[in-house]
């Protein structure tokens, strides 16, 4: 592992203008990393990115790097990009089981954390390193939010972040209250009350996105984000019809062939699946089918019936009419995104969201309420890991600025 690490970094040409950080959401100092490697210094490599990206090991494994870091290598432009997905995997799982360093010195001041998915856990990080008291509010037994309930295990090993849990939070004391969901026994207002001096909502988008179509209520059909969740208490059968190609829909695809099925089809509304080419590739290997240009119009007990569509160069979509075709399967499982829950939204005052049920936020996280701040899918719908992170960071500064301008009673 080491010794192709190694070798993945020293074909680095160490850009002056590096276009691998600059594709990277999180602006990770991507050739700094690789210099520290190269001069024998793994610590200060691992010390720089947890830095950078408190959750950067996760990131390693599961960003879209195809489109980001290496996408924007100039060594692809004629082959094969630096792979720094395995460099900054590397360094990170092995620099993360040194850190043993404690909670930084408490200012006194209090501040409350809703959701432990990527955009809570960074929020939480940063502010302790401000030095506020930070408890993180998570509804699931455990933290992670879509990271621990939404990635099969296959991608992200759970370990990952009960690893985060114990450095990152528990080492420097931030107190978790798990199985705790704000809005139903405790509401945002019992938080002000209890003296949080800003509250961080980041409760991410686990309600499903449904086609409104016939037979959606029958027993053999599921969604996505619910199977995913915990895939061992379905029974699917052998043939698994997935409507969606995102790489959710992948995860689900993949996901169900572990698990015993063995006749697995995607469909996709347009000519080419949304997923990325990655894991569109590790489907295809691993057996899952594909149909493209399908739009399903009515589930039956015996699987979905499909219209062909026609797309033209601008993506508009037209039905065939005559066209409508029964595709059989044992189970049909629906991923076609997620929105948000709006239980906070519907217990606190002065807490607005858009049409789609998400907060309405400014770019520094700040909401309609002095105080709550809020960023991560609940602001902006269904995004990437490393671009909830990105967004974090300033609204984490946001979080601090607003607390330090308080009146000096109210701080204490």
């Amino acid at each position: 592992m080491a010794l192709h690490v190694m070798d993945e970094a020293n074909r680095c040409l160490g850009c002056k203008v590096p276009q691998c950080q600059k594709g990277c959401p999180i602006n990770t100092p991507i050739p700094e990393v690789i210099k520290l490697l190269k001069e024998n210094k793994l610590d200060e490599a691992g010390w720089l990115l947890f830095e950078n990206n408190p959750l950067t090991t996760v990131c390693s494994l599961i960003c879209n790097h195809e489109k980001q870091c290496e996408g924007h290598c100039v060594l692809g432009r004629k082959g094969a990009p630096v792979h720094f997905s395995t460099i900054e995997s590397y360094i990170s799982s092995t620099y993360a089981s040194k850190m043993t360093q404690g909670p930084h010195p408490s200012n006194g001041m209090k501040v409350a954390i809703v959701g432990s998915g990527p955009a809570g856990i960074t929020i939480a990080i940063l502010m302790a390193r401000y030095g506020y008291q930070v408890t993180i509010f998570e509804g699931q037994d455990k933290i992670g939010g879509i990271l621990r309930y939404g990635i099969p295990e296959f991608r992200l090993p759970k370990s990952v972040l009960d690893d985060i849990q114990y450095r990152h939070l528990e080492m420097k004391g931030i107190k978790i209250r798990p199985n705790t969901r704000v809005g139903a026994a405790i509401g945002i207002d019992d938080l002000f009350r209890d003296g949080y001096k800003a509250i961080f909502i980041g409760t991410g988008v686990w309600k499903p996105n449904t086609l409104r179509i016939k037979g959606e209520t029958f027993g053999h059909v599921h969604f996505g984000i619910n199977y995913l969740n915990n895939p061992d208490s379905y029974r699917l059968g052998k043939r698994v019809i997935v409507i969606g190609a995102g790489n959710a829909a992948m995860d689900v695809a993949r996901t169900a062939m572990r698990k015993g099925s063995e006749e697995i089809t995607c469909f996709s509304l347009t000519k080419q699946v949304a997923a990325s080419q990655y894991e569109f590739s590790y489907a295809q290997l691993e057996g899952v089918d594909f149909e493209y240009n399908k739009k399903p119009v009515e589930i039956t007990d015996d699987g979905v019936i499909f219209r062909d569509v026609v797309e033209d160069e601008e993506g508009n979509i037209t039905e065939v009419e005559g066209s409508d075709q029964l595709y059989r399967a044992n189970s049909v499982i629906i991923s076609i995104s997620q929105g948000p829950q709006n239980t906070i939204v519907t217990t606190t005052t002065g807490l607005q969201a858009n049409q789609r049920g998400l907060l309405m936020a400014d770019e520094d996280g700040r909401t309609s309420r002095p105080g709550i701040f809020a960023s991560g899918d609940v602001v902006n719908g269904a995004r990437t890991v490393v671009e909830a992170v990105a967004y974090s960071k300033r609204v984490a500064e946001a979080m601090h600025q607003y607390i330090q301008s308080l009146p000096k009673d109210e701080q204490a």
